[in-house]
């Protein structure tokens, strides 16, 4: 029997996809070749159209935000407690078997394959940050890591150190005081932003990422608890649904230009912002110009982003090595329709085998501490 009390919201399995697909062609087009990467079209693709897709780990952060606390509160509503033992072993069983399966083909696996192609290895990156999910804190002491696939770990170290300590800051707050929690977590982290307005600081750094999830649990806590909230996005005019989105593009191609010098602190809190309000409107309202829960595809495809964010990387390494191999790489639309179709086919299959032949055996255990 169904359990009446758990909580879905069929329209943000779709939205994660779009958040991998705007990572992916972040991390994709790479190539060696001056006269592709010099071209105009190239420039267009690779950084006009797609230099701000990062963008996409923002909207993971609020998205995970919004679930974790809206999850969370439930469960302290319905019992006047929060099991945080059952959360973190969910969390564990969620997460880490692939984190680490990633760790051990970063530092293990990887190295063998570049001094088998004849390359020397030389990674960077300290192997201890990654067993303790610190290596946010790795990557901006020692930069981008060699293994490109650890490189991409980082948002996985601050996720977990959010789950760490999210439920007890839940489970410590009374009920009536939690709200303040958010905009203290919120302002602290601007405080932060403003202190040390470094690149790899306000992209990489806990104290400078943490108010995506604070703005998303923001929206949760005030969709659950007050009405009101609900109640505007749910009657909100498609008029104000077309801008809301418009303001998203626009500032997704013009961000650079747009959050500079004394503004760059705050390009967090707004982005923020503008993708909570894209959560509640996708969940709530009843004038939406589009459901992510009607594209099938998306939504399917959906189930399977934490294993093609934690493998897309291996994907793209596989393509670009068998393509430069193959010497068909050398033109601008092999490097952006054949590699990139490839890369992206291959991260969607390696992300279904290891959901289906890894990840569910973990899976399985944590539906007994729901």
């Amino acid at each position: 029997m169904p359990d009446k009390n758990k909580i879905y919201f069929p329209h943000l399995d779709g939205l994660r996809f779009i958040c991998f697909i705007s990572i992916f062609f972040f991390h994709s087009f790479a190539t060696d070749y001056k006269y592709i990467s010099t071209s105009r079209e190239y420039e267009i693709i690779k950084y006009f159209i797609l230099g701000n897709a990062d963008l996409g780990v923002n909207f993971f952060f609020v998205l995970s935000g919004f679930l974790i606390t809206i999850l969370l509160v439930q469960e302290k509503q319905l019992s006047s407690t929060i099991n945080i033992k059952n959360f973190y072993i969910r969390r564990i069983l969620r997460i880490w078997p692939l984190f680490y399966f990633c760790v051990f083909f970063g530092f293990v696996i990887f190295p063998v394959i570049k001094k088998m192609l004849g390359v020397e290895p030389h990674e960077t990156a300290n192997f201890w940050y990654y067993i303790f999910f610190v290596n946010n804190f790795d990557f901006i002491k020692h930069g981008l890591p060699d293994c490109s696939v650890l490189g991409v770990l980082w948002s996985i170290a601050i996720e977990e150190q959010f789950y760490l300590l999210w439920p007890l800051v839940l489970f410590y707050t009374p009920k009536k005081k939690l709200n303040y929690v958010f905009f203290i977590i919120i302002i602290g982290s601007f405080a932060f932003r403003m202190l040390y307005p470094l690149p790899l600081y306000l992209d990489y750094h806990t104290l400078a990422v943490i108010s995506d999830m604070a703005v998303g649990g923001l929206a949760a806590y005030y969709c659950y608890k007050e009405t009101w909230l609900v109640n505007f996005f749910a009657s909100l005019h498609r008029l104000a649904i077309v801008l809301l989105y418009l303001i998203v593009i626009y500032l997704y191609l013009f961000k650079q230009t747009i959050f500079t010098g004394v503004w760059l602190p705050f390009e967090r809190l707004v982005m923020g912002l503008l993708f909570a309000c894209i959560i509640m409107e996708q969940n709530y309202s009843q004038k939406s110009l589009f459901k992510m829960g009607n594209n099938k595809l998306f939504s399917r495809l959906g189930k399977y982003t934490y294993g093609m964010y934690c493998l897309h990387m291996i994907a793209i390494l596989i393509v670009a090595t068998v393509l430069k191999k193959l010497n068909i790489n050398t033109h601008l639309w092999q490097v952006i329709l054949l590699e990139g179709t490839l890369s992206f086919f291959l991260a969607v299959f390696l992300a279904y085998i290891s959901y289906y032949f890894y990840e569910k055996k973990f899976l399985a255990l944590k539906d007994k501490f729901n």
